[in-house]
């Protein structure tokens, strides 16, 4: 049977999507064509959060039950006006694998993802200059993720330490889900170079471990987390990236990363609290609009690391 495709304009961009009536979320009954919908939809709060960053997708062509794949080199599915860029891997640059990562700046290319089964996006902590060149940092970021029976009501409780422990730093950190169990921090920040927000974050992360080991750990091994929250320090790594906020998540339902507000993160008693759909989310930034909307608008510089 031939698959089943439609053409249309987006932005005076013409865009061929196929399978629209394929179930991706199979226990929720979401099809490609939802997932589509949600990106078309939630382009005005997500674009500022994707612009000039080097993104990797996670893709779930055959839905959440199969296996999915990242890809970071879409210059093979790119449309002819999709921007990529031309970067080399490793942590400053000096890999010789070199990918041609896409770039997310507008709504066409958004919704050419979202017709790959690119179901989440993920992005890094730095952008992409005028020439193809990776900038140092501007995201200062916390990874949050808790190790069973820990919930993200433990990682609510650690971020409110984080966020006091960095004001006096003069950063302000921004809260949202994973989407998944845990959560993200982030805070805007300049820095001098590629090293400066990991090690930063280590020693932050060390500090609130060592001040209570029991419930936190800044420890990679594995058979440290159980009962703790994990701040996971290195997702600052120039090489690593984080999913971006309002970005699908590929679990059994339609979940989303969704940006939180101080009050509800403590407020938070129940996971249930901070799990939210992607209409769930359509309907947070009618009221709300975007609650990182102003995240970018003041870096302060990164104190050195102590």
């Amino acid at each position: 049977m031939a698959e089943d495709r439609v053409t249309v304009q987006v932005d005076g961009r013409r865009l061929v999507l196929s399978n629209l009536d394929k179930v991706l979320y199979p226990e929720a009954g979401f099809t490609k064509g939802q997932v589509i919908d949600y990106y078309a939809r939630i382009a005005p709060v997500i674009l500022p959060h994707l612009r000039d960053r080097a993104l990797t997708f996670r893709r779930w062509p055959n839905g959440v039950q199969a296996d999915p794949f990242y890809e970071k080199d879409a210059g093979r599915h790119a449309p002819s006006w999709g921007r990529t860029a031309k970067i080399a891997g490793g942590g400053r640059g000096q890999s010789a694998d070199v990918n041609a990562y896409p770039l997310v700046n507008d709504v066409p290319t958004l919704i050419w993802a979202a017709n790959l089964a690119a179901l989440e996006l993920h992005v890094p902590q730095w952008t992409v200059g005028p020439r193809g060149a990776r900038r140092n940092p501007d995201l200062l970021v916390f990874d949050l993720d808790p190790g069973e029976p820990a919930t993200i009501v433990d990682c609510c409780r650690v971020a409110e330490r984080l966020r006091d422990l960095l004001a006096a730093d003069g950063l302000r950190l921004y809260p949202k889900t994973s989407g998944s169990k845990g959560m993200q921090l982030y805070a805007a920040v300049r820095t001098a170079t590629p090293e400066d927000t990991s090690a930063f974050a280590r020693e932050a992360a060390k500090k609130l471990a060592a001040e209570t080991p029991d419930r936190v750990t800044a420890a990679m091994t594995r058979s440290l987390r159980p009962g703790k929250v994990f701040i996971d320090w290195s997702q600052n790594n120039p090489h690593k990236t984080t999913v971006a906020p309002y970005s699908l998540r590929g679990r059994a339902e339609p979940t989303v990363s969704t940006p939180l507000t101080w009050d509800e993160v403590e407020a938070c008693r129940r996971p249930a609290q901070l799990t939210f759909r992607s209409d769930d989310v359509l309907d947070r930034t009618a009221e709300l609009g975007d609650l990182f909307a102003t995240l970018h608008g003041e870096p302060v510089q990164l104190p050195r690391a102590r």
